[in-house]
Order: structure tokens, then sequence, then C-alpha cells
């Protein structure tokens, strides 16, 4: 029994177990009351409704139905009334294809309904070669099966409301364990260890927790909206918030590491900060788990004793060793950071009256603010736009392939171009070989169920298994949901007499398609991310500045998370992920000298160890005197101004100068910082961070 309740309880069960459903009543509904022939189309169309699929709230998933049904219905009669005529479709499919791929960039919600849209497309065609040609009825039958999963869906989401934000904020605090524990890494006692590299895997991490935060703060969105939240949901965004706040101090660097392990190396205290964020990993873990099984927080394991344990290893610390002021208020810091993280572990959190609790949706608010996203990335350095022509042109070529090759029977080729076809290189080649792989599989598993098994309806069990198999898996195993999925359709071309005869074909089109999906992202508007690098960090110092002006202006008035300091924040993290990406794919990347890869990591690693410091501040936010406030502001803003120009340097490709310290932090290392503690914490942040920028700088000459 636990091991079903954890299966119900995991994030994947819902979606899986709805897909079957839909899946199971169609081929039931078809079997018994017919028509027969329907069952193909009506579960293409299901499936296709189900990639097109949100974590929306029950209004919002009937919004979504709306537009994806009449997307559908559009993209079906397209392909319908144009499929015999080979001008006409040739024409038709490349401007469908980039219109679709453009509405993306609208929102990602846009995004996923274009792409099952396209996807959907391409099962009709698929469901006309299966049965040498298309009626109305299929067509119909393609748009009810869709109808149908969509139906089921908002069904089940009225039922169960809270159950994708209870998985969402689990989610993200399993990410925020995961990324305690990259930090815990950074703290070994060990002379030699490559900092680097463990700033780099921090960096991975954070670039997962970004993405957690985002998708838990877009189902708050959805389900409160602009009304005052009451009851659960008040409490879940009380959560959010809590998490946020985790984020950051997870995010935060008091002393750079390698000084730090050289400073205690003779001392047991980096072990024993180390040991304390593993159980603190450990603890924020039993809270995703408290979260998703909605049990209460007061079951989580605390490690107070290993708390108790720094503490008193720090003081001894103290007593015996020569006074470091620099060091001793780091760790004095530090301490006073892990401590209120392991109170936040634990905290239900609440919202508190006149405090601000807006959030920042992402969606357009109207279609005119739609239109006018799609409008700003019509420019050949969109992303979204390059995407467009590539994949535009993939389908296209596919096409004239299939043509040149078998004319009737090789609509799998732009089938596999349109999974294959990524916005990166890197996803891209990934996903070359899974699809071949997977469709392999597929194909080998499907002609030995055909050959060992005799026919009849118990194949539409099989049917129905493969395709709830492909949600199952394709967001983790893709190859093996690529396998069943094939299976799937192989099936399908069974039901019409042609199982066989569409084994040596369909290998033969996701090599074609593969290969055209390679050509594509090669030669058609290549998007070498190398080429974006400088940008995106200059983006990334611009975000830095502003983050840095919003922390500063709280020691004047003292620690209040309002949106405006949480969007700076926000952005701030977003554009250092957004260049964690970049150089993920960059790294994967052709053409390249080996040193650029090598300036990419350092150039990241630079970018995390700024974050880092800005973190700190953000930490130990409290209102200081008027004029220590004053004095911090003053050096915020030099340090804020030295970034911006940076990042002009940057994008205009030109050498930026190093920089001294400003007034408001000392020259040199200390002692030498005047004021108290939090604004010698301040002054030697700053300073930490004007060695970031020369350590940028000097990488971008490099």
């Amino acid at each position: 029994m636990p091991t079903l309740r954890h299966l119900a309880e995991s994030d994947r069960f819902a979606d899986v177990f709805r897909v079957f459903i839909a899946l199971a009543g169609i081929t039931a509904w078809c079997t018994w009351h017919g028509p027969a022939d329907a069952i193909v189309p009506a579960l293409l169309g299901a499936i296709a409704c189900a990639l097109a699929e949100t974590d929306d709230a029950w209004r919002g998933r009937l919004r979504g139905l709306v537009v994806t049904l009449v997307c559908f219905a559009l993209a079906a009669g397209a392909v319908k009334a144009t499929i015999g005529t080979p001008l006409l479709f040739g024409m038709l499919l490349p401007v469908g294809t980039f219109l679709l791929v453009m509405l993306g960039a609208a929102s990602g919600r846009y995004a996923t309904i274009a792409t099952a849209t396209l996807i959907l497309a391409v099962y009709t065609m698929i469901a006309s070669d299966a049965a040498g040609g298309m009626g109305i009825d299929d067509s119909l039958a393609l748009i009810v099966g869709a109808a149908w999963y969509g139906v089921l869906s908002m069904l089940w989401s009225a039922l169960a409301p809270q159950r994708a934000l209870r998985h969402a904020l689990a989610r993200l605090f399993e990410s925020l364990a995961t990324l305690i524990d990259a930090k815990a890494a950074q703290f070994e006692p060990v002379h030699g260890l490559d900092h680097d590299a463990l700033a780099l895997a921090f960096s991975r991490r954070n670039q997962v927790t970004v993405q957690a935060l985002t998708e838990a703060r877009v189902a708050l969105i959805d389900r409160i909206g602009r009304r005052q939240p009451r009851g659960r949901a008040a409490s879940r965004l009380a959560m959010f918030f809590v998490a946020q706040d985790i984020h950051e101090r997870i995010s935060s660097s008091h002393y750079p590491y390698d000084e730090l392990t050289t400073a205690l190396y003779h001392s047991d205290l980096m072990f024993r900060f180390g040991r304390l964020l593993r159980l603190q990993a450990q603890a924020c873990r039993e809270r995703a788990d408290a979260v998703r099984r909605n049990a209460p927080l007061s079951s989580i394991a605390l490690p107070r004793a290993a708390l108790d344990d720094v503490r008193q290893a720090l003081a001894f610390h103290q007593r015996t060793q020569p006074a470091d002021e620099a060091l001793d208020d780091a760790l004095v810091a530090l301490l006073k950071n892990l401590a209120s993280l392991q109170d936040l572990i634990e905290d239900e959190g609440s919202l508190r009256e006149g405090n601000d609790i807006a959030l920042q949706g992402n969606e357009p608010s109207t279609v005119a603010d739609a239109m006018r996203r799609v409008r700003l990335r019509l420019n050949r350095r969109s992303m979204h736009f390059r995407h467009a022509m590539r994949l535009s042109i993939g389908m296209l070529g596919g096409y004239l392939i299939m043509l040149a090759l078998h004319p009737l029977h090789g609509y799998w080729i732009l089938l596999t171009t349109l999974f294959v076809c990524q916005p990166g290189y890197g996803a891209t080649r990934r996903r070359f070989i899974q699809r071949i792989v997977g469709t392999t599989a597929g194909l080998v598993a499907g002609w030995a169920l055909l050959r060992a098994l005799p026919g009849g309806d118990w194949r539409l069990l099989v049917m129905v298994a493969t395709g709830a198999a492909f949600f199952a898996f394709r967001l983790r195993r893709y190859a093996l949901a690529t396998g069943a999925i094939t299976l799937f359709v192989l099936l399908c071309f069974d039901r019409v007499g042609a199982g066989y005869d569409a084994i040596g074909p369909r290998l033969l089109d996701t090599l074609l398609g593969a290969a055209v999906a390679a050509v594509v992202i090669r030669y058609v508007l290549p998007d070498w991310r190398v080429r974006r690098l400088d940008d995106l960090v200059a983006n990334a110092l611009l975000a830095y500045g502003r983050y840095l002006e919003r922390i500063a202006a709280q020691y004047a008035t003292g620690r209040i998370d309002d949106l405006p300091y949480r969007i700076a924040r926000r952005d701030a993290h977003a554009a250092q992920a957004l260049v964690a990406g970049n150089v993920a794919e960059l790294l994967g990347e052709p053409g390249h000298p080996p040193a650029q890869g090598e300036r990419a990591l350092r150039l990241l690693t630079a970018l995390q160890a700024g974050l880092s410091h800005l973190s700190t501040l953000g930490t130990h936010r409290e209102a200081l005197a008027a004029s220590d406030a004053a004095a911090v502001g003053a050096t915020a803003s030099k340090v804020a101004v030295a970034f911006a120009a940076l990042a002009e340097h940057l994008h205009a490709n030109t050498p930026a100068p190093s920089l001294s310290p400003p007034e408001g932090a000392a020259g040199g290392p200390p002692p030498g910082f005047a004021g108290s503690g939090a604004r010698r914490l301040v002054d030697r942040q700053c300073l930490l961070l004007l060695r970031v920028h020369d350590r940028l700088a000097n990488i971008a000459q490099g």
C-alpha cells in the first residue's frame, strides 16, 4: 500500500491516469457503439489535446480548450482541404508552421497550444495516410477525441483544484533541497578543490530552481488572479514567499570559498557548516514530501543539534584563533543566515495585513498585447523567428523528400522533423539520437508483437497502454516515450491492415526526418550560442545593477519583500540562469575553438559569484543609521553604474577598464572597514562585487 500511495502522489500519476481514462473511454465507446473506424483518429486527437495541456485551474483550462479546439479544427480542415493538391499543400505547410511557431512567442501557454496544433496537423496526415484518404467523419473524430480529453481534464482540475499547485510547490522545495546540497559541496575543507567546477554545478542546479520558481508562480497566479487569497490559497502563497526567501539565502556567499578553505583548513568549522547544510537539505526534502502529501510540517526533522554544534565550534574558534575581523564577520553572518534558513524550512509562512503580496504574471493581458509580443520577435536576432524559419523550411524539405520517395506513405518524415528540430543545436542533437533509438526499439517491439500474438481486439488494450506510457516517460526518458508512441502508431496502422507494411517505411522515414532536422539546425539561420553570450552576460549585469539598487534602498527603509524587490531579484536570477543555459548549449555546438568554451565557463562562474554576493546583501537587509544608509546607497550606486558600463562594453565588443573600490569600501583588504557589522558586511560585499566586475572585464578581453 505505501508503494501505491507513493505512486498516486507522484507528479506524473494524475496526467498519465487521465490520459489512460481518455484513451480507454474512446476505445470502449467506438468498439461497443461504433463507428470502429473512428478509433484511430479519435485517439490521435486526444493525444494531441493532452500535449496542449497546461497546469491551469479549470477556468484556464476551459479557455485553453476553446483556443485549442479552434486551432485543431482549422488545422485539420486545412490539411483535409489541401492534402490532395501537393502544390497548394506545399505552400500552406511552411506558412502554417511559421505562423504557429511565432504564435508561441506570445507566451508559454500559446507555445504549447501551437506545438500541439502542429502535431495534430501531422497526425491528421498520418490518419489520412492509414485510411487511404480522410473524410469529414475522420476529421470530426479527431476534434471529438480532443474535446473529450479536454472536458475530462477540465473536470479533473475542478475536482482537485489544488493538486497541481501542491505538486508545483513540492517540486520547488525538492529543487531547493538539491541546491542546498550543491552549496554544501562548496564547504569541503580540502586543498586543491576545483571551486570553479563546484560553482558551475551550483549554477546548473540554480537554473532548475529558477524554473521551478517560475512554474510555482504561474500556478499561483492562475488560481489566485487578482483576488484576495484565502484559506489554502493564502497558505500556499505564503509558502511560495518562504521558498523565495530560502532561495535567496542559499544563493548567498559571505566569503570566497577558496580563501575560506585556506583560512579554516586546520579547523573543523568548514566540515560542520557542510554537514549542517546537508542535513538542512534533507529536511527540505521532507518538507517537499509533506507538501505533496498535504501533511503537517511538524513531521520535519530539523538538525537542531548540528546547528548548536556549529555555534559552539565558532565560539571556540573565536576564542582560540587570532582576530581576523573580515573572517569573523563573515562566519557570524553565515551562521546567522543558516539559522534563519533552518527556521524557514519549517515555516508555513503567513500573509500579514498591509504586505505587498502581488505577483507579476507572464501571460498577455489582451490579444493586442499578445500580438505586440509576436511583432517584437519578428527579426533575425530573435530565437523564435530563427526557429520558426528553420522548422518551416524543414517541414517543406521533408514534404518534398516524401513526394520524391513515396508520396502516399511518408508523413512520418514530417512528424520526425517536427519532434527532432528544437530551438538549440544541443537539444536537437539529443532529440536526434533519442528519436532514432526509440523509433527503432518501438518498431522491433511492434514486429515481435504482431508476429508472436494473434490478431484481435486485445491489441486495443496495448494501444491504450502505449499511449499512456508515452505521457509517463516523455519528460524524463524521451527515447522510451518514442518507443511507446511508435508502437502505438504501428498498431493504429495494423487496424487498417498495414501493420507489417508500415515497419520498414517508418524506420526509413524516421532517419530521413531526423536528417532533415539536422540539416536545417546546422545550415538554416544557425543560432550559435557563442554569438549571444556577451549580450546575455551584459543583460545579466544590468539585472544585477537593478537588484543591487533595490537591495541598497532597503538598508535605509528596512527589510520588505515588496513586488518591485521580488521582480528585481527574480530578473537577476533569471538572467543568470539564461546565461547558464546558453553556456550548456554552447559547449555542445561544433565550429568554435575550445578556448571559447573555456571563456564561457569562466564568464559563468564569475556571474555566479556576483549573484552570490548580491544575494548575501539581500539576505542581511536591515535598516541602518541614516549616515550609514546614505553611504551604502552611494556605494551600491557606483557598483551598479560600473556594471552598466561594463554591459555597454560587452554589447559593443570593446575592452572595459578595471576599477578601484568605491569610496564607501576600503581600498585594501580588511581591517579598515568602519561602522556597524552590517555596514562592514555591505562594504566588503561591494568590494567583492567589484572584483567580479574586474574578472568579467578581464575575461571579456581575453
